[in-house]
């Protein structure tokens, strides 16, 4: 398993709470803003902080995601 794709497991095993009727796939909700903003990051290394860092440029999707998260 490459290391991409173990970090993206993590991001979405993450996220697996932060189910929203409004995504399709809540479990994926972040995977395109983390490939594109916080892909160097391994996992224990601060992904969600990495994006909460970039908040004003992430999807709405991954918004409502992280937003979800905090609820919990």
């Amino acid at each position: 398993m490459s290391k991409l794709n173990f970090a993206a497991i993590v991001v979405v095993a993450a996220f697996s709470g932060a189910a929203s009727a409004q995504s399709a796939d809540p479990r994926g909700a972040c995977k395109a803003d983390y490939d594109k903003f916080c892909a160097g990051l391994a996992p224990g290394g601060g992904i969600v902080a990495c994006l909460n860092g970039k908040r004003d440029q992430l999807s709405a999707t991954c918004k409502a995601a992280l937003d979800s998260r905090k609820k919990k």
